[in-house]
């Protein structure tokens, strides 16, 4: 027969005090917690609106969101013979970000985060009125899926027809970056004058039907001399502005007003090629659209053997401009697995130290940031990755 001892441990007054306590801590911060999560970060964060000068809340926060294949997206009609569709084994990749409301607690957690940036109100919904953003919408419209079909059907040698169209503004150029994330330290002289949406009528007394009208007026004038423009803007109608003219950040040699227009020109095809875009908004996947087209149009692998990321958007000259949020993509490529990202010369973080680390910062120093200016220099930097050349079809 065994002998079976049982210790009884008996605890203290002194010990139960201290687990009692414990225990309320553990309660506490548990409901800390619970409010914190509850409470909108606008409370607790705030930044200065580089527009006004005012200091403001900011209760968004832009934050990556995913990175998908292009290729699985692309629908083609009837195609007509002697128009082929291949099959690429690897695709191009699309970026998007969100920027969803916050809580304290989501800023407290994302606060020093790379890839996240904090809104105000005018930051996630701009300063538009609700006829400018109607128009503005109506203008998007004409996606970056229609740009990108016509850049890449003739970029393959395919009869594409194009005709004129009005000098719409779709936003004001940044003359300075901000140096903290934020929208512009600093605006061109035409911000004080001109909005999105604006349609401009007339320059110096002629009458525009394009934007190379426009480009005309200006040849013959220097930065800091000052035109009429003659606009019609949604809700208010027609009115006369005068505006400072400033140099090309790009070509200081040029003579700018300070606006990137809509691309309004009309685009004939010689065959129905469709996007599903989904829900993505805006046409920063420009270029992502474009490679893809070409990808699956002509023979040969334009990523070898794999996934490139794009970002950027497209004009239809195959320039490609800059984009927003691009940390938060680079955040979302490195999430995704995709080593390689194919973004915009022209983004400001490229142009100092600080916006290159945080870059850098945001895909955990596993992304190969590869910066392009024009279609032409996107399809050079894929071949030096082991991609095919591209083959033009027609």
């Amino acid at each position: 027969m065994t002998d079976t001892t049982t210790d009884i441990v008996v605890i203290s007054p002194r010990n139960r005090w201290w687990a009692w306590v414990l225990a309320a801590l553990g309660l506490v911060a548990l409901a800390v917690i619970g409010i914190a999560s509850l409470v909108p970060s606008s409370l607790v964060s705030d930044k200065e609106n580089q527009r006004t000068g005012e200091t403001e809340p900011t209760p968004y926060a832009l934050t990556p969101a995913s990175a998908d294949p292009v290729n699985d997206r692309i629908v083609f009609g009837d195609l007509p013979d002697g128009v082929e569709r291949f099959d690429p084994d690897h695709s191009f990749v699309f970026v998007t970000v969100t920027a969803p409301s916050q809580s304290a607690l989501s800023w407290f957690a994302g606060r020093d985060d790379p890839a996240v940036s904090f809104l105000t109100q005018e930051d996630k919904y701009g300063a538009r009125t609700p006829s400018q953003r109607r128009e503005f919408n109506l203008q998007m419209m004409r996606t970056a899926e229609q740009e990108a079909q016509f850049v890449a059907l003739k970029k393959l040698g395919y009869d594409v027809n194009i005709t004129k169209g009005d000098v719409i503004v779709q936003d004001v150029l940044c003359k300075v970056p901000s140096d903290d994330g934020g929208e512009c330290a600093e605006w061109f002289p035409s911000d004080e004058q001109i909005d999105p949406a604006d349609r401009i009528i007339e320059a110096d007394g002629v009458k525009l039907e394009s934007t190379d009208d426009l480009s005309a007026v200006l040849a013959d004038k220097q930065p800091g001399d000052k035109i009429d423009l003659l606009i019609d803007r949604p809700g208010d109608g027609e009115k006369t502005v005068t505006v400072e003219l400033s140099a090309s950040p790009d070509d200081p040699n040029r003579t700018i007003v300070g606006f990137v227009p809509f691309d309004t020109r009309a685009i004939d095809l010689p065959f129905q090629v469709d996007i599903n875009t989904g829900d993505i908004g805006g046409p920063s996947a420009g270029l992502a659209f474009t490679l893809a087209l070409i990808d699956e149009l002509s023979p040969g692998a334009l990523t070898g053997d794999q996934n490139v990321a794009v970002t950027g958007t497209i004009d239809l000259n195959g320039d490609v401009g800059a984009i927003g949020g691009l940390a938060q993509k680079v955040s979302a490529v490195h999430q995704r697995g995709v080593r390689v990202f194919l973004v915009p010369a022209s983004q400001s973080e490229l142009k100092t130290p600080e916006g290159r680390q945080r870059l850098d910062d945001a895909g955990r120093g596993e992304v190969k940031i590869i910066p392009v200016a024009t279609l032409d220099e996107a399809l050079a930097a894929l071949e030096e990755l082991g991609g095919d050349p591209l083959v033009a079809v027609s």
